[in-house]
């Protein structure tokens, strides 16, 4: 979308805003269309008091359950357009985190962080009373976390968030919901009171079943939910919340098209042939033996350039050490590279590198239990506490035939207290909250990558043993990374709160984090002595084990103001400490060792809000700074160091009872410092990067190497995106709504060689009502559009791109009792 056509549909949206301002209206409306969009009730996942989403002073969206059940949100990549700055690359085709502002963002649950899930499994969201989204790093009270924000899910529950009451008689649901791909998804959800003993008590219970197919060949999708909260009054002044998660999945990752070029892009033309058979001892499958044809222990399809331009011209000359004009590539040998029978066709979207065998399976269990406890003192408040145990377990196996697999078995407890009172002083009311936690993660985890190769395999053709390899998960053995080993933060934090009566506010808090990380690697199960392929036999160098004592001091302060028209400007800043933890939550030995496990973010806003027309229209506007301060100290998959500036609006306008419109828009810029620092950047080297040489001639493996002259901005990140939603209560029980996401193009990888296109999204819904039935009918991709998502652009990019779903559709039919 141009400037103009922004302009336009902003302009629209104020003169509609006049329009409906200059109408007769009496002194209180009940607005029953917003769908629970506008900011009424307290948003404790911010900062962790009850402070409303205006009153917050931070850039925040809350999603509920109404929103999401309207627009037939699948997965939290949808969320886009709700919530300006959300826009997540593809990581393998799994839903499992967010990118907010540009970089991966953390999942809380009650807010408590979860283990971390980048793409381990699609992360679940029917099961969410409310989903709030924080843009940039967590408030103090909340512990270590990634700069660029978090998701936090409040469960559905018995009571009701506003009124602390439970639910007045036993409610629930039953749905089933069809479409394209042989969907198949069956829910079921009730609550309601109980009693224990003498005391009152609540429950509510949410279970899912999927077995549904995919627009992907050789992909599908099947899962099993269920969730139980408790609420229980044990007395007066004590209250107790319980509760479990348990999903279940089974499913796979897409990697997307390989041999990627500019013209598979643009015209779906594809370059084919196979590479020559490897499978020497004929079991089907290539092992890392059989990729070291010469036996010197180096693998012979994997040549690392030093220095290489984009653009680069020159042949792919030599054997041995090559040259691509004046560039070497070491471990070259062109013969063993080429295919052997190269060629052209077309492929479709669904014909991706997923193949038969391939899998990714996921059990997480979680559990929680709180205790909250008014303690007596003064007129109107005294001392509250409240105490949260969270525990958090998931097991996690992923198998792809072209040369990758992995695994974790990871489980977290974490108990965190919070004391909090509230003090009244002339014309200022104070809020105070002091809290201890401590938390504990074990890890074991393993990745499988040398010999992974994209290229190996002809879409065109069913996979065979030239592009099948064996699987460290297969055999339990030749892993590229294998830690074991755990970790304990200690913290104490403290907030402060102080609201004046004039409507000045100031915010401020601090942490202090003290913790103890242990990581060792097993050298038995490893392919090479070392974590990252440098280090070959017989070296020495791998680090077997190490541990350290990190930590640091990270703090918050925000000022801002409640003004008479409606509006509330506020500046925040904060600093914040992060663990350098990666997609199992391991901790790597190296980075034990080099002191580089911890790290700081700190970030700089600047924002105003405002509710107008009688409360009807709420908007937000944010300009914002974060940076990580150490290049040096990074997961390349889930923390990477970066600097990021950008801008996010956003407005909800319920306009009368019957409608509601939404726009969301943002402006990111994300600077990997790393490779600012460095000059260059690790990465995989794709057709476009050789214009001089026909790709055939290395897609029997994969050139990589140090790539310079590229632009140290991360890609794959859209710098402007607008959003605009409507949802329309027509009467009769008749409701439609739709989305527009309009995305810019970006390039697919960090030497910016292949563009993929801007697009807009359109998705449009019907429904209709009696009595106590629903029927919702949700087309997606209404144009048809074709799009694309980068897939890990800065290691990937230039060989792998995501081709996104078609025109496809929805239905459910549900029973409310």
């Amino acid at each position: 979308m141009d400037d103009s056509r922004f302009r336009f549909l902003f302009l629209a949206l104020l003169l509609a805003a006049g329009h409906a301002s200059a109408r007769d209206v009496v002194e209180e409306i009940v607005v029953t269309g917003d769908l629970d969009s506008l900011p009424g009730g307290y948003v404790e996942s911010v900062f962790g008091f009850d402070k409303s989403l205006l009153e917050t002073p931070r850039s925040a969206s809350t999603i509920s359950s109404a929103l999401l059940e309207r627009f037939d949100m699948q997965d939290i990549d949808e969320l886009i357009v709700l919530a300006p700055g959300s826009f997540t690359q593809s990581f393998f085709g799994v839903a499992g985190g967010l990118d907010i502002r540009g970089t991966p963002g953390e999942t809380y649950f009650r807010g408590i962080r979860r283990l971390d899930n980048p793409g381990n499994y699609p992360t679940p969201i029917g099961a969410s009373d409310r989903i709030d989204i924080i843009r940039g790093p967590a408030s103090p009270i909340y512990g270590p976390a990634k700069i660029g924000g978090y998701l936090n899910f409040n469960p559905k529950s018995a009571r009701i968030e506003e009124t602390g009451t439970f639910l007045a008689e036993t409610s629930g649901a039953v749905s089933f919901s069809t479409g394209s791909w042989d969907k198949a998804v069956v829910a079921v959800e009730t609550g309601g009171p109980g009693r224990f003993g003498s005391r009152e008590s609540g429950y509510y219970l949410y279970a899912l079943s999927e077995d549904s197919g995919s627009y992907y060949d050789e992909s599908r999708q099947r899962q099993y939910l269920l969730q139980l909260s408790v609420d229980l009054d044990v007395s007066e002044s004590i209250r107790a919340q319980f509760g479990s998660m348990w999903h279940q999945y089974d499913g796979t990752q897409v990697a997307g098209w390989n041999r990627l070029t500019q013209d598979l892009i643009d015209h779906g033309r594809y370059v084919t042939g196979s590479p020559s058979s490897l499978d020497r001892d004929g079991d089907g499958h290539v092992s890392h033996q059989e990729f070291d044809l010469d036996g010197d222990g180096f693998y012979d399809l994997n040549p690392f350039a030093a220095g290489l331009i984009p653009g680069q011209g020159g042949q792919l000359e030599g054997s041995g050490v090559c040259l691509i004009g004046a560039v070497p590539l070491f471990g070259c040998f062109p013969e063993l590279l080429a295919l052997e029978n190269p060629g052209a066709g077309t492929i479709a979207g669904n014909q991706t590198l997923t193949a038969p065998g391939d899998a990714l399976e996921n059990q997480v269990t979680t559990l929680y239990f709180d205790l909250d406890f008014d303690l007596p003192g003064g007129d109107d408040a005294g001392w509250e506490w409240k105490n949260q145990l969270f525990f958090e377990r998931y097991d996690n196996l992923n198998e792809n035939a072209y040369g990758f697999s992995q695994f974790h078995d990871t489980w977290v407890l974490e108990n965190k207290l919070v004391f909090s009172r509230r003090f009244r002083f002339d014309e200022l009311t104070a809020a105070l909250q002091l809290s201890p936690s401590l938390r504990h993660t074990n890890f074991e985890h393993a990745d499988d990558y040398t010999n992974e190769y994209f290229d190996r395999r002809d879409l065109s053709r069913p996979l065979d043993a030239r592009a099948r390899r064996l699987l460290s998960t297969r055999i339990d053995g030749d892993y590229t990374e294998y830690y074991i080993g755990e970790y304990t933060d200690i913290g104490l934090a403290a907030l402060l709160d102080l609201t004046f009566d004039n409507g000045f506010s100031v915010l401020a808090g601090v942490r202090h984090d003290s913790i103890e990380v242990e990581s060792r690697q097993p050298l038995d199960k490893l392919l090479f002595p070392s974590s990252n392929n440098f280090c070959l036999p017989p070296g020495d160098c791998a680090a077997l084990a190490a541990e350290d004592d990190v930590g640091g001091v990270s703090w918050t302060l925000s000022v801002s103001r409640q003004m008479d028209n409606g509006l509330a400007p506020y500046v925040t800043a904060s600093r914040q400490s992060t663990l350098i933890a990666g997609q199992g939550a391991e901790v790597t030995t190296a980075n034990v060792r080099d002191g580089t496990a911890f790290d700081q973010s700190e970030l700089l806003e600047a924002g105003v809000k405002g509710r107008l027309l009688d409360s009807r229209l709420y908007f937000a506007a944010a300009a914002y700074r974060q940076e990580r301060t150490d290049f040096s100290a990074q997961s390349i998959v889930t923390n990477q160091a970066s600097r990021t500036r950008g801008i996010e609006f956003e407005t909800r306008w319920s306009v009368n009872e019957s409608l509601l419109l939404t726009f969301g828009y943002s402006r990111i810029e994300v600077v990997n410092l790393n490779t600012l620092e460095a000059g260059s950047r690790f990465s995989f080297v794709g057709a476009e990067d050789l214009p001089e040489i026909e790709p055939w001639r290395f897609y029997g493996g994969t050139l990589g190497g140090d790539v310079i002259g590229g632009d140290a901005r991360r890609t794959g990140m859209p710098e402007n995106i607008y959003s605009l939603t409507g949802a329309w209560d027509l009467g009769n029980g008749w409701t439609v709504n739709g989305s527009l996401a309009d995305v810019e193009e970006v390039y697919s990888g960090y030497s910016r060689r292949v563009l993929l296109p801007a697009y807009t999204l359109v998705n449009l819904g019907f429904g209709y009502e009696a009595s106590d039935w629903l029927f919702s009918f949700n087309f997606k991709n209404v144009t048809d559009e074709r799009y694309f998502r980068a897939n890990f652009p800065n290691l990937f990019g230039g060989v792998i791109a995501l081709p996104e779903l078609p025109r496809h559709f929805n239905a459910s039919i549900r029973y409310r009792f």
